[in-house]
């Protein structure tokens, strides 16, 4: 998963930058790939990312619930 969300990364750093090089030439085209790789980072790269970054964790102990127990025990 490491492997496929570094290939990821530069795919969009890639078109970004392609972006920015043609746009640099005055072209104006340059903002179609740089559109592109915005939306492969927000809506591929990102939840990719977050999937792997919490997967088999325990998430329980960030949740307001078990903060409100304790309160009402004590």
């Amino acid at each position: 998963m490491k492997f496929v969300l570094k290939i990821i990364l530069v795919i969009v750093v890639g078109f970004v930058g392609l972006g920015y090089y043609i746009n640099y030439n005055d072209s104006g085209q340059g903002e179609k790939f740089i559109g592109i790789g915005v939306l492969i980072f927000a809506f591929i790269l990102m939840p990719l990312f977050i999937y792997h970054h919490y997967k088999n964790k325990d998430l329980s102990r960030y949740s307001f619930q078990n903060q409100n127990k304790n309160k009402d025990e004590n």
